[in-house]
């Protein structure tokens, strides 16, 4: 297949990549979410548009953020030279307020009053609620009550923000209930209201949209690691929970010689409701307005789902990720919660760098690689600070001690 041109391609006209994307939505809700597309469509080629970002970006964001090279940990484990995209040095401490001030300008264009969202691990949710602070507009955030115990420190920022943040008790309690409880909130109040959906999911245009404002990731960490190191990365990898911060560093080495990995939680193991690796195990499906690979019964409805990272339990994956899985230009492999929190306590303790547990999936992928004999260099996208997980984690695992293998120096 050929990647030239990717971005004038797809999504198509009906917001398909392949046969995965499009817009399943009732009445009310296909008006709304068209009133959306015509205005992004039409702000996205605007000057004022794009000025009004980028000095966003600049000025509030602290963009570009840098790429690091993490020459301990890469000594410690062979000949693989691991990178990093520092998104955890973006403002709130993730990747995720790229496209969050993208929405909440769009949302000020629009003439919006207030944003609805969900969140998992919270990040999003921060992110939302720092730009309703910014634009001045009201902020509703829906977020599990499983996820409002692990991501406490998070919920605690959405509050002193100003977001009203809402418990969902139904379910599992996490993401899937989470968007669940938001499309009906917004569904009340589509009119003063403006959706803003957390990732790469979603009905049309949102998977767009969200993968637009992300490119800015993987433009930035292009250029950096060509004036870094004289030529572009052997390989780049990101986690893939519904799969925004992949999707924007993928992008701009699609039509690189460059092998791309997405890593995927497998969490506890191949067992249903054991993990959340929608790619891996899943099947073609429709949720939350949009067809993709997803985890489902017999009966077409969502499995239970499990990750250690709040972020990735979602029983299925942005569409763009199912094609370019089928187009082979990108592979999707598999992480477990014991080798993302062997790999939080690594990159912690030789870089003094703490990441999300949702970010420490990708590392923990590089470091097999270099287990593995890989050579070369590897960047990953650090998607996320892990300042929302040190409790959680320290009231599981300890500071890491019994992990770690005094002779070698790895975590076991």
């Amino acid at each position: 297949m050929d990647f030239k041109n990717y971005v004038k391609r797809y999504p198509d006209g009906n917001g398909r990549y392949g046969r995965y994307g499009g817009a399943y939505l009732d009445d009310n809700l296909k008006k709304a979410f068209t009133e959306i597309d015509e205005a992004y469509q039409k702000l996205r080629g605007s000057y004022e548009f794009i000025s009004e970002l980028r000095k966003i970006r600049r000025h509030f964001q602290g963009r570009p953020t840098p790429v690091y090279h993490c020459k301990r940990l890469s000594d410690l484990y062979g000949d693989l030279q691991i990178y990093l995209k520092r998104e955890d040095l973006n403002h709130t401490g993730a990747h995720k307020l790229n496209h969050c001030m993208g929405e909440g300008l769009l949302a000020k264009y629009m003439g919006k009053k207030k944003l609805i969202a969900e969140t998992g691990a919270g990040q999003h949710g921060v992110a939302l609620a720092t730009a309703a602070a910014y634009f001045g507009l009201k902020c509703e955030i829906h977020m599990g009550e499983i996820d409002i115990e692990k991501q406490a420190p998070n919920v605690t920022k959405m509050k002193i923000l100003g977001a009203d943040v809402i418990s969902v008790s139904k379910g599992a309690k996490t993401l899937k209930e989470a968007v669940d409880s938001a499309f009906e909130s917004y569904v009340r109040d589509y009119k003063e209201s403006i959706y803003c959906i957390g990732s790469v999911v979603g009905p049309h245009p949102f998977p767009l949209m969200v993968r637009d404002f992300q490119t800015v990731v993987g433009v930035e960490a292009r250029e950096q690691f060509l004036e870094m190191t004289g030529k572009l990365p052997d390989s780049v990898c990101a986690c893939v929970g519904g799969g925004s911060n992949a999707m924007g560093i993928f992008v701009p080495f699609l039509d690189d010689d460059v092998e791309i990995f997405g890593v995927e939680p497998l969490g506890r193991g191949e067992s249903v409701g054991e993990n959340a690796a929608s790619l891996t195990f899943g099947k073609l499906g429709v949720l939350h307005g949009f067809e993709s690979i997803m985890l489902q019964d017999e009966n077409k409805n969502p499995l239970p789902v499990y990750s250690i990272a709040s972020g990735l339990d979602y029983p299925s994956v942005g569409p763009e990720h199912a094609f370019l899985k089928e187009s082979g230009r990108v592979n999707y492999r598999t992480v477990s919660d014991d080798e993302a929190v062997r790999a939080f306590f690594n990159l912690s303790h030789y870089e003094g760098i703490i990441p999300a547990i949702e970010s420490a999936h990708a590392v923990a992928f590089a470091i097999k690689e270099a287990k593995n004999n890989k050579k070369g260099t590897i960047l990953v996208n650090l998607s996320g600070r892990g300042d929302k997980d040190v409790d959680y984690i320290a009231s599981i695992y300890g500071y890491g001690e019994s992990m770690l293998d005094k002779t070698t120096g790895d975590m076991r």
